[in-house]
């Protein structure tokens, strides 16, 4: 049996969706370890502990697999940059938590860069592999970031560039991020391998309009438009309530209105995140209303619901390594307009299970938008479409490809250790 040690340092695969650090990366992690699992594959995720309250080990992901928060600092949530200097406190807690299980496993699979700076001391450690992925890439958001608030600090850059030079393989979602890493890291196509997360078909699929509203309690006659992710600038929420206030300028007979979910709208304004207190604003400014609501953070088992009950998701980010929340949308059959950025670019397949939009573009956003809502026999077909091709994304065939990964590392290693040069 393989054995598998899963790094998910700044966040836990078992958070709620929707908060400040919780999004496509948690539902990764999460998904792919249950699906390693019925695949026979033993996987330990570690995580920091983030709550004393919170046992420090839980098998909440099936067939035996289990999630091990680690006490590194304060159990308490951090902002990223305070996180970095507890790494070492993380490795310390996880070879505590091995040694006394006596515990050993044949690859370290790391997930973002704090993870895979952990990762390079427990191979020192382990003397095994290490597969990472980075989900996003600090160069990628400074590039599109629209003020110095919004930019990651060179840390991060260095950190990432650290990663690349021990990692054994990086899984790369996309073409897109493979040229990203090769412009903008110089990194080793060598170590690179094309592998696109996955969906659970059996949890995400076509639920009955009518029953998906009677559910989460949407009238049959609302026109429901959807936002599914964090509330941060990169995700372009602010493009897309732009794009609102221009449909019901001019399309007030047949009001509409887009549900965004995520966050946490129900505090005082002064207690509200910067970017929710900005939204917040703009929603003012803009005389939204009723036109935009937010709904906070929703169980990731509640969200079929609101993706087969909307007409439409919408992504306007500025930047996604990949689009997760895209592809559950698609696998209920719901149609996604989303950003010709990233990931989103390929997996969206403009005219056909959706369409791409520029970022940051509200006027063209709005015309799209307008296109899809007039027009239910374009939906319906659209829909379908996307249900179709999102079954190409199942986790046991994304799963499958990720366990070669596992299984030729292993192989190299065992074969170098024979010769002596393992490094």
């Amino acid at each position: 049996m393989l054995r598998i040690a899963m790094l998910s340092y700044h966040t836990c695969p078992l958070a709620t969706l929707g908060g400040k650090d919780t999004g496509g990366m948690n539902v990764y992690v999460r998904d792919l370890t249950r699906q390693l699992g019925r695949m026979g594959v033993h996987v330990d995720v570690f995580t920091r502990s983030q709550d004393e309250h919170v046992p420090h080990v839980l098998h909440d992901l099936g067939s035996g697999n289990r999630v091990v928060h680690i006490p590194a600092g304060n159990e308490v949530p951090l902002p990223k940059q305070a996180l970095v200097e507890h790494i070492p406190d993380f490795v310390d807690g996880i070879l505590k938590f091995t040694e006394e299980k006596d515990l050993k496993y044949d690859v370290i699979h790391s997930h973002y860069w704090m993870s895979g700076i952990a990762a390079g001391i427990l191979k020192d450690a382990w003397g095994i592999p290490i597969v990472h992925m980075f989900h996003t890439l600090g160069a990628m958001k400074n590039r599109i970031a629209r003020s110095d608030e919004e930019r990651e600090g060179p840390y991060r850059v260095d950190g990432e560039k650290q990663v690349l030079s021990r990692a054994d393989r990086l899984i790369v979602a996309t073409p897109a991020e493979k040229s990203q890493l090769q412009f903008l890291y110089q990194a080793d196509v060598a170590k690179m391998v094309i592998i696109p997360p996955g969906v659970d078909t059996e949890h995400f699929y076509p639920i009955p309009k009518d029953e998906a509203r009677d559910y989460i309690g949407v009238s049959g006659d609302d026109c429901m438009a959807l936002f599914v992710g964090r509330i941060e600038p990169l995700k372009g929420i602010d493009t897309l309530m732009k794009a609102v206030s221009v449909m019901g300028m001019y399309d007030a007979e047949n009001p509409f209105y887009v549900a965004i979910i995520g966050g946490d709208p129900n505090v005082a304004r002064e207690d509200m995140t910067e970017e929710m207190a900005r939204l917040q604003n703009l929603c003012d400014e803009l005389c939204l209303g009723q036109m935009a609501l937010f709904l906070g953070k929703r169980a990731q088992d509640t969200l079929p619901y609101y993706y087969s009950a909307a007409e439409v998701l919408l992504m306007p980010s500025h930047y996604e390594s990949f689009g997760m929340v895209a592809l559950e949308a698609m696998a209920c059959g719901t149609p996604v307009i989303a950003s010709q950025v990233g990931g989103l670019a390929y997996l969206v397949k403009d005219g056909e299970t959706g369409y791409h939009v520029p970022f940051d573009s509200p006027d063209v956003l709005s015309e799209k938008l307008g296109a899809l809502l007039g027009d239910f026999q374009l939906r319906k077909k659209m829909g379908e479409q996307a249900a179709i091709h999102a079954k190409g994304y199942d986790w046991e065939v994304v799963a499958g490809r990720i366990i070669d990964v596992y299984r030729e590392l292993q192989e190299r290693q065992g074969e170098e250790k024979k010769q002596g040069v393992y490094r």
